[in-house]
């Protein structure tokens, strides 16, 4: 290693012209790769919910619908509205009561719960749904509900999945460079108190800013990648790789006392150590995230890919360019040094372990509750009821729900050969079911006593294309609720008895299969991350039980920070209860390993147990606390800005997340390591004094106890 140390050394300034030449293709790609806001196209392909809108835009040339409320409008106005949202590009119809009641249907014919459905007299209000010929989160589809809301004011509201992504589309475009700027600035703030350098946290910012660029420019090779991923990718990275920076910059201090005046020399050294140390440890992080890739709601393996290869681009910046621009910037850096801000934590160590039998109690009595809690989390899967209340989609949810006790609209996709007489059963059934407001079907147009070949052509296009026909079903309760599943599961039953190969699809019944999945995917993650970082654990520190320790440790520390929300009564979304764990588990391993390394030091340069531990958490905790610190300050800050709930309730999880796991490292595991001493030295390689391998095993444990 210390070979490429040297070649890094020799090469330093054609290593930062190409870095800065790399930025012009990363820059390029990042511009150049779709962000999608959809999160339900997440789901597996092969579940029903998913084939079926692909059968709807296959056969019906539709893909997405959105409801249009509009209020204070007579008919003859709305009529010509309709008109001008039908030149809207890659709008495909309109449907609204006076569609439906065009030409020669007569009124008095028509079903009278159609009307009061989409008319309500009383706020002289009107439903219109909208159709379009693209998928619900193309990107035609949003730019057409961007021209329509153009078209209209605020007395016409534009609700329905595709607008709510649309939303989320702006509030990132204006959110995410903030995200960035808050992680950029907290964590500054934090190296420049905890750092010896004013000028140092501006570097490792530099370096690690090009490292994120290379991996957002990157993602181009994939097409495209989730908001979610494009927005926490950045400050994620950021939070995760800082350590390595840390690292290489105290072994280059630390390396300049035993080289003095030769600081080449030095950071040759500085970058074997850290390739050494690092590449250890970011393996466990790389596998946290790559468990995530095990999830059949691929929103994992978006987001694990990315942060996965993100750590692959730190680790390389952090021997490669920051190295380099350490060298060629000495001189300003050491101008700037002064004493960190904040004291020493180490101090505290030798305290902790004379008391490790209170915080080993601490750890019994809450180990149990917190996986209890944990395992009792209220989640919520409906994004819409978290945006804010200012915009439209979410106006216009609000409209639905208070002028037309609506809520969720499903999408039937049935046999076009089913009877006349059938049908209509079938919609009369559907029209029984408890929250239904209204069955939009061909039969339900007409009526038993008007034949379908009376109903306006466009709605008969609309609705019956010959191999299949198509009902909208109104309901009155909210997407994402057990009220809503439950009226899914009755909607299958009625179709599949009278159709076997009919299919319910729309948001309500989407989300309810993600509800099933991401369950699923939970404990699957789960089970894959702790394997994974067990055997990595394992093979890194050649041990049996340190995993075990470790592990638990973490896992400990997880189970509190996800079990706060239960006591606190914070409902939490979905995808939260699937990556933090995996995350913190992957990112705050290291703390652990770190301690363990230096423990195992101590003991095999003959120390007892006591001093081991005493000397393992004095010299690490200090950097485990910096780097805990710093960990927080990237992900508090954007936790408290962002207005759409999934991401900021994430950050505040991770960023609360890295406290715990620091007190839980710094408290529970030296405790643990002064129990299970014995068992630790039996069961790992590397403990053993050379004075000591020659004694007996039982001689050992006892000797260790008496010096205890």
């Amino acid at each position: 290693m210390n070979q490429l140390g040297k070649k890094v050394v020799a090469f330093r300034i054609p290593i930062l012209i190409l870095s800065v030449l790399l930025l012009i293709p990363a820059v390029w790609g990042y511009l150049h790769t779709r962000i999608n806001y959809d999160i339900l196209s997440y789901l597996p392909g092969d579940i029903e919910t998913m084939q079926g809108q692909d059968i709807l835009l296959e056969e019906f040339g539709t893909g997405a619908f959105s409801l249009c409320v509009v209020s204070g409008m007579q008919n003859r106005e709305i009529s010509t509205l309709e008109g001008e949202l039908k030149e809207v590009a890659h709008v495909k119809d309109v449907i609204w009561y006076g569609s439906i009641a065009d030409l020669s249907v007569p009124m008095d014919l028509l079903p009278g719960d159609i009307k009061e459905t989409l008319q309500n007299a009383e706020t002289g209000s009107s439903l219109l749904i909208v159709t379009f010929d693209t998928s619900m989160s193309a990107d035609e589809t949003l730019d057409a509900i961007s021209e329509i809301r153009g078209l209209t004011d605020r007395n016409c509201l534009l609700g329905g999945m595709s607008a709510v992504v649309l939303d989320i589309k702006k509030i990132c475009n204006s959110e995410a460079l903030v995200y960035v700027a808050l992680a950029a600035l907290l964590s500054a703030l934090v190296l420049a108190l905890t750092m010896d350098s004013y000028l140092i946290p501006l570097v490792f910012l530099l370096s690690i800013g090009m490292a994120i660029l290379y991996n957002l420019g990157t993602n181009r090779i994939a097409g495209e990648i989730s908001f979610i991923t494009q927005a926490l990718a950045a400050v994620l990275q950021l939070a995760v790789t800082m350590d390595y920076s840390i690292f290489l910059w105290h072994s280059y201090g630390e390396n300049q006392k035993q080289y003095p005046g030769d600081k080449q020399r030095a950071m040759a050294h500085a970058i074997s150590q850290t390739v050494s140390s690092v590449v250890g440890s970011s393996i466990t992080t790389v596998a946290g995230f790559l468990a995530m890739c095990f999830m059949t709601f691929t929103l994992g393996k978006d987001l694990g890919i990315v942060m996965a290869k993100g750590v692959v681009f730190g680790v390389l910046g952090c021997v490669t360019i920051l190295p380099s621009m350490i060298l060629v910037m000495d001189k300003w850096l050491e101008r700037t040094k002064h004493k960190p801000f904040i004291p020493d934590v180490g101090k505290i160590g030798a305290l902790i372990v004379r008391h490790y039998p209170v915080f080993l109690a601490l750890f019994a009595l809450l180990i149990g509750p917190m996986y209890y809690a944990q395992n009792h989390n209220e989640v919520y899967y409906d994004l819409v009821g978290t945006l804010p209340e200012h915009l439209e989609s979410v106006e216009a949810g609000n409209t639905l729900e208070s002028r037309f006790d609506m809520g969720a609209t499903h999408v039937i996709l049935a046999d076009s050969g089913l009877s006349e007489k059938e049908a209509y059963r079938m919609e009369k059934e559907l029209q029984q079911v408890k929250g239904v407001k209204l069955a939009l079907g061909l039969d339900a147009v007409t009526g038993p006593l008007v034949p379908d070949e009376l109903a306006p052509e466009h709605i008969r296009e609309l609705l019956d294309n010959g191999t299949y026909q198509m009902i909208y079903v109104m309901s009155e309760y909210k997407t994402g609720t057990d009220e809503v599943n439950a009226q899914c599961d009755a909607i299958r039953k009625i179709i599949k008895h009278y159709d076997p190969t009919a299919m319910l699809i729309g948001e309500a019944p989407c989300t309810q299969d993600l509800i099933t999945i991401t369950d699923r995917d939970f404990k699957v993650v789960s089970v894959v991350s702790i394997v994974l970082i067990f055997l990595i654990i394992a093979a890194v520190l050649k041990s049996v039980s340190l995993p075990v320790i470790l592990v638990l440790v973490i896992e400990f520390g997880i189970f509190i920070n996800m079990g706060i929300p239960y006591y606190t009564k914070t409902v939490l979304p979905f995808i939260a209860s699937i990556v933090i764990g995996t995350i913190q588990l992957g990112a705050t391993v290291d703390y652990a390993i770190l301690m363990t390394n230096k423990y195992k030091r101590e003991r095999s340069r003959g120390a007892d147990k006591k001093e081991a531990v005493t000397a393992a958490l004095t010299s690490s905790l200090q950097s485990v606390f910096v780097s805990a610190l710093s960990f927080f300050a990237a992900t508090f800050g954007v936790g408290l800005y962002s207005s759409i709930d999934m991401i900021s309730s994430l950050c505040t999880l991770l960023a609360r997340g890295a406290v715990i796991s620091l007190f839980v490292v710094a408290l529970a595991l030296p405790a643990m390591f002064m129990v299970f001493d014995g068992v630790i030295i039996r069961s790992s390689a590397g403990f053993r004094s050379k004075e000591s391998k020659n004694r007996r095993p039982k001689r050992i444990a006892m000797s260790n106890d008496v010096k205890a």
